[in-house]
Parts: C-alpha cells; structure tokens; sequence
C-alpha cells in the first residue's frame, strides 16, 4: 500500500475535488476527527435525520413514521416543509375497559343543574347523569345500592273537603255538596285530593292519615247515630275501616246537636284501586247533617309517607 503525505490537497484545475472512485470504501481511522468548517452536501443525510427505537431496531426511520398513534390517539404533522411539528392529541373517548383496575376511573359529569348525579350500572360504571324533581332529596337504597331521589321528609300533601248543604237522614256515601275547603284563613298543601259522587281518589301512592267529622241538629229525641268512613282496595267493594256512635239527647222546644269524628291510616298502594268514601247514619231520618262553609262536616286527608 502506497502513502502520501501532504499537509493539503487541492484541485489540479477549477474547484472540485474528488476522493476514490465508485465502489471505493473511504476509511477514516478510529481517532481521527472531520471538522467541517464549511457546507456538507449529501454526507450522510439518509441516516443522520433517521431516528431508531433503541440500539436493537432494526430499521431507522423518521419521526413521523416511527411514532404509531394508538386507540383515540391522533398524530398531526405541522409546519410541513418548514420548521416542522408533531402534535399528539387525544380523539373521542376513553372507555372503562382501557383504563387498568388499578388505574384511576374517569366520569364526565354531563352538563345539569346543582342536584345532578351520576348513576352507574351493575358493574359498576358511570352511565348516565340523574336529576331528581323539585323538592327532592337524594336517598341511600343500601349497601351496593346507587342512591335515588325521593320525597323530601315531612308532610307533603294536606288537603280537606266540606259538606256545602245538609241533609236529612241517612247518606251511603255522601254523594254532593263536597267542595274543596276556601274560606279566608284555611289552606291546602299541594292539595291533590280529586272527589266523584262521594268517592275520594288519593294523587299518590302513600300512607295517608284520614279523618271524618259530622255534626248533627234536630228538635227532639234522636237517639243513635253512627259515622262510618269504608275503604276499597280494588275500585268495587268497600268495608268499614273506621266507625263512630253518638247521641242527640231529647230537649223539649230547641233544636239540639251532636257531633262525631273518627279516623283511620290509610295504606295507597294504587290510587286506581284504593279510595275511600263516607257515610252517615242516623236512627231518626228526620236528623239533619249539618252542611256549612265553616267545615261543620268534612274530611281530611294528609299524607304522611311512602307505602
């Protein structure tokens, strides 16, 4: 092998200089440094702007190819030709099942009012977003349950009904006359009671307290009379659930007068089947029930809670 030693090459003629033919392997020592203080054209771009995995990949590549997006992962490649990017975002959703168990679980609150919750299923994933109505409160079902809305606590229905006009002698039900109580001073809560020919319909299922109050007149000696309110459970037969005597003791020359109440718990199931109706029922036909504005007969109707 032949050796030149020089301290500079330069072209015989013009400018460019070329080092070995095609095919010629050009050695560079270990050691030995390449300073470039000029413009390299061609030297080595193939594989400097190359990237690799790690030391065993195989193939070097660029950026763009060797970055792979994965599920609801997108690659955006910015500024081509130019000082270019590579902007990874998320796309779509993450579901539960590519989230690990140990991993945090995410829920997305969907846009509502104060109140919202979220519901989940048996698996216990999010699946939806659950809104109660007004007035009420968010109420455990249990251990493993998801929580539900449900009627606040506290009376949430009161209403009461009066006889307009009496009557003489005996009524199974009282039929007419029945109204709504309106004199200046009384009220109703979220009254809902709905009556037709003496038969009251309850707006909701519930356990109600129910009373009965009759007041009497006559001149002379009456003797017995009974109250009965009666319940249905299927919209056709109705029986005694409450019952109440008195008396109107003789008073020679004036009128006299009684009165009787009696109550009962009633329990709505369905408020197709279960209603309820009252009854008077004097021993002297000529005993007038008495019907007046101020409540002299009425009934009362107040819910006290769930079934």
């Amino acid at each position: 092998m032949s050796q030149i030693e020089v301290d500079k090459i330069i072209p015989q003629s013009g400018t460019a200089l070329q080092v070995g033919d095609s095919g010629d392997t050009i050695t560079i020592p270990a050691g030995a440094t390449i300073t470039n203080n000029g413009t390299a054209n061609g030297f080595g771009s193939a594989d400097t702007e190359k990237v690799k995995v790690s030391s065993n990949d195989t193939t070097a590549g660029f950026l763009n190819g060797k970055l792979v997006a994965g599920t609801n992962i997108s690659l955006t490649e910015g500024s081509d030709g130019g000082n270019e990017t590579l902007t990874a975002a998320l796309s779509g959703t993450i579901s539960t099942s590519q989230i690990a168990d140990d991993a945090i679980t995410l829920a997305k609150m969907a846009p509502g009012t104060d109140g919202n919750i979220i519901s989940y299923d048996a698996s216990g994933n999010p699946v939806a977003v659950a809104t109660g109505s007004a007035g009420q409160v968010l109420t455990s079902a249990g251990a493993g349950a998801p929580p539900t809305f449900a009627a606040a606590g506290g009376i949430t229905m009161a209403d009461q009904f009066c006889l307009t006009s009496g009557f003489s002698g005996s009524a199974t039900p009282i039929a007419s006359n029945l109204s709504r109580v309106a004199r200046t001073g009384q009220g109703t809560i979220n009254g809902g009671m709905t009556e037709s020919s003496g038969i009251f319909t309850f707006p909701s299922t519930g356990i109600y307290l129910v009373n009965f109050t009759a007041s009497f007149q006559y001149n002379g000696d009456s003797r017995y009379i009974f109250i009965t309110m009666q319940a249905t459970t299927d919209n056709s037969n109705y029986s005694a659930v409450a019952e109440t005597p008195t008396f109107i003791q003789e008073t020679s020359g004036s009128t006299t007068y009684a009165m009787a109440t009696c109550s009962s718990l009633i329990d709505v199931t369905n408020t197709s089947n279960v209603k309820v109706r009252f009854n008077v029922g004097p021993h002297n036909s000529s005993v007038q029930t008495r019907g007046e504005a101020t409540s002299a007969t009425y009934m009362q109707f107040i819910r006290l809670g769930d079934t």
